[in-house]
Formats: C-alpha cells, sequence, structure tokens
C-alpha cells in the first residue's frame, strides 16, 4: 500500500470539510496547517445564527441571476477561507498554510481553477498565511500552489479600477 503524501493528504481532509458546507452553489472546505499540525477549519456557511441557504431551500444570489464571482456582498455565506482564518489565531496563522477544495453543490464535482474570491486574499494577507493550495483536476499533480506574495505584489482591485478610469477617460 502507498501512503499518501502530506499535501495531497491534507487535501483530503479540506475535501471532508466541504461536506459541512450549506451552500446551495458551491461549497468550499480550508484547513490552516502551520509546522505539520491542523490549526483550524472552515467551511462555506452562514454567520452563526442565521438560516443557511439549504435551509432556506434558495440561494439569494442565484434567484437574482447573479454570476458567479460576482456581487458576495449579496450572498449569506461566509467563506471558507474567512471562516479558517476566524477560527485560528493570528500567531498560529503566521507562516501557514492553507489546504481548499471547492466541489460543486448539486454535482459534488471539483471547482474547476478555485481561487479565493478578493475579499477572501485580503483575509489570507492579513493573517499572515505564506501559501495557498488549492485542490486542481486540471494540474497533473492534482493541485496547485498559489504564493500569497503574489497577491500582496498584484492587488487586482487596484487594476480593475485603474482600468475603468481609464476607460471612462477616452
Amino acid at each position: 500500500m502507498e501512503r499518501i503524501d502530506k499535501i495531497n493528504y491534507y487535501l483530503e481532509i479540506a475535501d471532508t470539510v466541504t461536506k459541512r458546507g450549506t451552500c446551495l452553489r458551491r461549497n468550499y472546505g480550508a484547513i490552516i496547517v502551520k509546522n505539520d499540525e491542523i490549526i483550524s477549519t472552515g467551511y462555506t456557511g452562514a454567520p452563526r445564527g442565521r438560516k443557511n441557504c439549504i435551509d432556506l431551500g434558495y440561494c439569494a444570489r442565484q434567484k437574482l441571476n447573479i454570476p458567479s464571482g460576482q456581487r458576495y456582498e449579496l450572498c449569506r455565506s461566509v467563506h471558507a477561507e474567512q471562516n479558517a482564518v476566524i477560527s485560528a489565531a493570528r500567531k498560529d496563522t503566521l507562516g501557514a498554510t492553507m489546504y481548499m477544495v471547492g466541489r460543486d453543490a448539486q454535482t459534488g464535482e471539483l471547482v474547476d481553477y478555485i481561487d479565493s474570491c478578493s475579499m477572501c486574499k485580503r483575509v489570507v494577507i492579513n493573517a499572515g498565511i505564506e501559501q495557498v493550495i488549492v485542490k486542481d483536476k486540471n494540474e497533473a499533480c492534482g493541485y496547485r500552489i498559489m504564493n500569497v506574495q503574489d497577491w500582496i505584489d498584484y492587488d487586482e482591485v487596484l487594476e480593475e479600477k485603474v482600468k475603468k478610469v481609464m476607460e471612462e477617460e477616452k
């Protein structure tokens, strides 16, 4: 029997965490690991005390036909990355690695090319996490490693605003 490597071991645990998700669109599981120890976990779900979409029986963003990746302020869920960071002390997240898996809530299939939204990237940056490793069936090794420093160096929100202003000036 072949022993699973550490990256896939932690990704399998993150995949199990997705099963706690309550989103009707996509469920993500995230775990934060430092020094080979799991610090915290997080999954997609409404804030504590509020009803989840699975309990309500609908997704507001779906009802409003909002495309994936847009208008997150209308989403009931706290994202998996945010929940994992909320559940950890910053001293434990400094220099840590986050492992993340995303699954389509309807089909159970892996979400292609997952990436954190701009809000979650800010949370991960401030937590001091160094890299995010995501399960990715499109990669030969089955996962993709993202260095958080790249998120710091490239501010997509600023880039989008600059483009918009430049277009308006034309």
